[in-house]
């Protein structure tokens, strides 16, 4: 459970306050039930697992990314990651910390920071991901090989859509409405 309510209670009390209203419950539910099973699913891991480890979810997902593709630009990292440049520069400065990844200057342009794992930061991910998948076999313990096969073709769908259509969908929602006003009080520029 990932909140105060079960699933079935919130589905309920949901039909209860918009049974009226016309809605797409259908997509609702999806996307509720999308984001409802990545909290549970997020939540388990860093209780069990990742736990362990002393590793935090965004963490690990920082470690994953640069185990997997190797040295990388942080904005590349970042955005594999599905976080802030401000949230990587932080997690980066712990893992480097812990001496689980290091930064380097790019060849060309010193601007840029590469990111790469340390010799500790590779035997972690070599020894946590067989743990970490082991939970990802839980996680999914009620389905069978091809439940699991369907479930990743339907999510890698929704996935390519947003990746397709919705910087259009975005800008076209943009365009409808002002920007709030900024955090700072100040006003933009125009």
């Amino acid at each position: 459970m990932t909140g105060h309510h079960t699933l079935q209670e919130t589905e309920q009390a949901i039909q209860e306050r918009l049974g009226d209203v016309p809605l797409r419950h259908d997509a609702m539910m999806a996307v509720s039930n999308i984001y409802r099973a990545a909290a549970a699913i997020r939540q388990h891991f860093e209780s069990s697992v990742l736990r362990g480890a002393d590793v935090t979810w965004t963490a690990f997902v920082v470690l994953w990314v640069v185990w997997i593709w190797g040295e990388m630009e942080t904005r590349h990292v970042a955005e594999e990651a599905g976080i802030s440049k401000g949230t990587l520069t932080g997690v980066a400065k712990t893992l480097e910390g812990r001496g689980l990844i290091e930064r380097g200057s790019h060849a060309t342009d010193g601007r840029l920071v590469l990111l790469r794992l340390t010799d500790k930061g590779q035997e972690l991910m070599r020894g946590l991901f067989p743990a970490f998948n082991a939970e990802e076999a839980f996680v999914v313990e009620r389905l069978d090989e091809d439940d699991n096969r369907r479930l990743a073709r339907t999510l890698r769908s929704i996935i390519e859509h947003l990746e397709e259509q919705g910087d259009g969908r975005r800008a076209a929602l943009r365009a409808e409405s002002p920007p709030p006003p900024r955090r700072s009080g100040r006003r933009s520029r125009s």
